[in-house]
């Protein structure tokens, strides 16, 4: 499989990987910030953006995905930063190459089991009938009026894309619900990856608690964690001077 990407800057490498339903776009601004000092390769994962469609995907999988991308571009010494969905893979990532991995940073997910967050975003989504859609408002007036809040629903909708055909949709709804089990369960094995890693955490998101301390250390010994204040999950586009200084200085750090 060979994944979209975009790459700026020159110098050490560092991989940004997006979320559920975002594209390489998402970590724009922390990839411009970044791409002074390094080169950076923001990735579409599988089933986003204009990487491929697959029928099955599970971090296993989307981390032999970024291996096959890394191995192709002849890559070494990466430092891979993931956001939410992303932050899973570059954790599989680490854990299955660490032989590749300069550090890890994960911003706002845990290597835990999540319940259902997404059900109804998936409805949302669902509801809207690209066969009689005539513009962008229409589309949002329908996921708003589901109950998706509108700067979720501005989000989501920029996997909307029109054609000579009509709208489509870039990311494969139907398969990321049918392989949602999968992409809210937590990493499982025995594995560790010893280097630098580094968890940002939303103060009011919950994505990250206490109570997943224990896990995240067992898999990861050597996490530091820091704090975002007054940030939610999205805490990359909510305070991003803050966020993208955070993970320059860490990968800065751990850089030769």
């Amino acid at each position: 499989m060979t994944l979209n990407f975009k790459r700026i800057g020159s110098g050490q490498p560092v991989i940004l990987i997006h979320g559920l339903f975002g594209n390489l776009d998402n970590l724009g601004r922390l990839a411009r910030h970044l791409s002074e000092h390094f080169d950076v390769i923001s990735i579409d994962l599988p089933n986003h953006g204009l990487s491929p469609h697959i029928t099955s995907i599970d971090y296993l999988s989307l981390s032999q995905s970024l291996n096959d991308l890394i191995l192709s571009l002849a890559l070494t010494n990466v430092h891979v930063v993931g956001h939410s969905m992303g932050g899973k893979v570059a954790m599989q990532f680490s854990l299955d190459h660490p032989q590749l991995v300069k550090s890890l940073t994960v911003a706002d997910i845990a290597p835990v089991t999540y319940s259902n967050r997404h059900s109804k975003i998936f409805t949302a989504l669902k509801a809207v009938n690209l066969s009689t859609l005539t513009n962008r408002n229409q589309a949002m007036e329908i996921v708003t009026g589901h109950g998706i809040d509108a700067g979720t629903a501005q989000f989501l909708l920029k996997n909307l894309a029109k054609n000579e055909d009509g709208f489509f949709w870039r990311c494969n709804i139907d398969n990321l619900q049918q392989n949602y089990p999968k992409i809210i369960a937590g990493l499982s094995g025995e594995k560790t990856f010893e280097g630098a890693t580094l968890f940002i955490k939303g103060e009011k998101s919950d994505y990250i608690l206490s109570d997943h301390r224990p896990l995240i250390m067992q898999y990861f010994p050597k996490a530091n964690a820091k704090i975002i204040q007054g940030t939610g999950h999205w805490l990359h586009a909510e305070k991003p001077a803050s966020f993208n200084k955070i993970v320059n200085d860490f990968i800065h750090k751990n850089s030769d």
